[in-house]
This record gives structure tokens, C-alpha cells and sequence, in this order.
């Protein structure tokens, strides 16, 4: 049986081999025996899904097979570093992220760490359109800390919703967004929200000549989300607001470089939690910076240490190093760090983040008093001090 696969593989091997190959870095739990075995079996269930030993010597082995290019211990846990060749992905978003975690994510002990592209797949994958300075341009805010907030809670109207974005807008917040939750529901349609809320974040601007954008939840099913986010866009939305976890990190792709739609992208981290807090699965480093940022966002939801998530403050920094390093390769993109963030962390965070970051303060803006925009610009005041 062995021989005649060996025969057969070998006469239709369809293999052109490149050099080029990317890289991904893995925890493994266990002995490092165990852990060893786990490298070895990313190398085959990532890429070939088939028993090894009727592989033959040959191109498939050479150039298919993941490679294990370095193993190590660091304290009680292993990692390896494993490349893949180019051609696996076939050039396509979805497929990159089915050799770097597919089969594998269903195994115990395996934790994406880090991802490193390679030339080709950076050209495949250029990253965010605007980033950090683009979005900066946008507001006309070439320096310090900018400020978003959410309209909510679910169950106002699209009037009501309003009213919120343009107070909001009255006491300068950069950045309104749709709350993750709101998305077509029969209290706050979409199209009627969105021109809605478009023109009284504009109003306000009339009063007080600040810039701010409008992000609505395009997160939709998967047959309408284009289609939203250029109605988004023709009533006035500024950017926009996506949960890949729900829609998928290859939409995110799509619309960050379509040109109909040519406005920021804000990811959303809705879903994605189980990826990210346990061994296994992905690092948030990886999830909400690395993944996010090649996908397409401009911008990164995540949850900021302190707050009601889990997230440590080396979880925090983490995904900052990955939204901003190897910036000459790809934008930077911001942080935006959220999730039960209060004014009493302000000091501590502005140490944390310094200026490249988008504050992202929810249920905290309506506690400090019953006036919201005397609430956002203390807030303000807040992150300016001392600057």
C-alpha cells in the first residue's frame, strides 16, 4: 500500500517549489517530548492532512510540508517556530488563516503566539489603509490620546440614539461608534440610525468646528454587510465598526480596500474571547494586533486591563507592540482599549499608552454627572493634563 502511493504521489506531483516561506511561532504544552510531537504533527495536519509515511521523498516533502526551523524551552513551556511555503496560501486570506490555525485549533496544548509574513504575502496583504496617521488626518489630530465612545444601551430609538451622538459630538468626543450590539433591530433600523445619528454629529460640528467620526455596526449577514457599509458611508459615516470574530477576518479584508468604501475600519473583538483567554488558541497579541492589523483595521477594540475583562496589563502592552512594530512594513493601527474603562484610570493609562492610543470610554461618560457634555469634556481635560 505504502509503495503504491508513494508511486502514484510521486507520478502527479504538481508541486512548484519556491523558497519563499512564512513563519509562525507556537506554545506548546507539555514534556518536551510531548510538545515535540505536537510541532510535528503542525507540520502535517496544517498542510497535507495526510499520513506521512506514504508521503515520498520529493517536492511535497521539500516544499508543502510545514518546517520546524527552531525549538525551544523558555521556563516550563516550549515553543517552535515553523514556516510554510507561500504557495500554500494560495494567495488568499482565508487560506492563510487555515494553514496558520485550522485543524490544529481543535487540538488541546497549541496556542498561536506570532506571525511573521514574507515578502509576497505582504504585497497579498497590505495591512490598513489609513492607520494611525491616517485616521489622525481625518480629525485633523496630528498629536496626543483621541477619544470614542458608544452609542447605547440597545433599545433606544434611532431618534434617542441621536440625541447621544450629538451631545457627544457637542463636547468633543473624535470618534462616536455604533454599539456592537446595534444592527438592523426594528427600534433603531439601520438606515434610518445611521442618517440619523450622521447628521446630528454634523450639526454639532457646525456649532463647534471639531471633527469627529461616526463608526456604525456593519457587522450584518454576510450577503448585505458591502451594501451597509456603502449606505454607511452615503449617509455620512465617517468609518466604520466590524466584529470579524462574527463576519469573518476576510471580510474585514474585503472592505478595507474596496474603493467604494475608502473610509477607517474599527475591528471588534465580539466572539473572539475564547480564542484569547485560556492556553490554547490564539495570544491576544496575535488576535487583536497582528491579525486585525493585516487584515485591514485601522483600528483595534480590546479589552484594557482594569476593567471588567480578564486582560492583564502584559496582555495589554503586548497587543500595542503588535499594532505598532515594523511600522516601515505595514501601518500602525491603534489601540483601543475599552470594556469597563473608567476616568479614575486615566492617570495610570496615559503612562501605559502615551499618545498613540484611542481611548475607548463607554458607561464611564454618563457617571461623572448627569451632564454629558460637561462629561466628555472633563474626560478631555482629564487626558490633556499634564502633557
Amino acid at each position: 500500500m505504502q509503495k503504491f502511493f508513494h508511486q502514484f504521489i510521486s507520478q502527479n506531483t504538481a508541486v512548484h517549489p519556491s523558497t519563499e516561506r512564512f513563519f509562525a511561532l507556537y506554545r506548546l504544552e507539555g514534556n518536551e517530548k510531548e510538545a515535540y510531537e505536537k510541532a510535528c504533527d503542525i507540520c502535517i495536519e496544517q498542510t497535507v492532512e495526510f499520513p506521512e509515511d506514504l508521503i515520498p521523498n520529493g517536492l511535497i516533502r521539500e516544499s508543502v510540508f510545514g518546517k520546524i526551523e527552531h525549538f525551544e524551552k523558555q521556563y516550563s513551556t516550549h515553543y517552535a517556530r515553523i514556516s510554510y511555503s507561500v504557495e500554500s496560501t494560495a494567495g488568499e486570506f482565508s487560506q492563510f488563516l487555515n494553514v496558520l490555525f485550522g485543524n490544529i485549533s481543535l487540538k488541546p496544548g497549541i496556542r498561536l503566539e506570532r506571525i511573521e509574513l514574507s515578502p509576497t504575502l505582504l504585497k497579498a496583504f497590505p495591512g490598513p489603509r489609513f492607520g494611525i496617521n491616517g485616521i489622525r488626518k481625518r480629525i485633523n489630530k496630528p498629536t496626543g490620546p483621541l477619544i470614542a465612545t458608544a452609542l447605547k444601551p440597545m433599545g433606544l430609538s434611532a431618534k434617542g440614539l441621536a440625541e447621544l451622538a450629538y451631545q457627544f459630538a457637542l463636547g468633543g468626543i473624535d470618534i462616536i461608534k455604533d454599539d456592537h450590539g446595534l444592527s438592523n433591530q426594528p427600534f433603531a433600523p439601520f438606515r434610518e440610525r445611521i442618517a440619523r445619528c450622521a447628521e446630528s454629529i454634523e450639526k454639532a460640528k457646525q456649532i463647534t468646528g471639531i471633527e469627529c467620526l461616526y463608526a456604525p455596526n456593519i457587522t450584518a449577514p454576510f450577503d448585505e454587510i458591502l451594501e451597509r457599509a456603502i449606505t454607511a458611508k452615503e449617509n455620512g459615516a465617517g468609518a466604520l465598526l466590524i466584529a470579524p470574530g462574527i463576519v469573518g477576518f476576510d471580510a474585514l479584508r474585503m472592505l478595507a480596500h474596496h474603493e467604494a468604501i475608502n473610509i477607517p475600519i474599527i475591528a471588534h473583538p465580539s466572539f473572539l474571547g475564547s480564542f484569547a483567554i485560556n492556553t490554547n488558541g490564539i495570544s491576544p497579541a496575535c488576535l487583536f494586533g497582528t491579525l486585525c492589523r493585516i487584515a485591514g483595521a485601522d483600528a483595534t477594540i480590546y479589552p484594557n486591563f482594569g476593567g471588567r475583562f480578564s486582560f492583564s496589563r502584559e496582555d495589554c502592552n503586548a497587543i500595542v507592540r503588535a499594532c505598532t512594530e515594523d511600522s516601515t512594513l505595514m501601518h500602525p493601527i491603534f489601540p483601543m482599549p475599552g470594556g469597563g474603562m473608567t476616568v479614575e484610570l486615566i492617570d495610570e493609562m496615559k503612562q501605559f499608552y502615551g499618545d498613540d492610543v484611542i481611548y475607548l470610554m463607554g458607561g464611564g461618560l454618563f457617571r461623572h454627572s448627569s451632564d454629558l457634555v460637561k462629561n466628555c469634556h472633563h474626560l478631555r481635560a482629564l487626558i490633556n493634563s499634564n502633557r
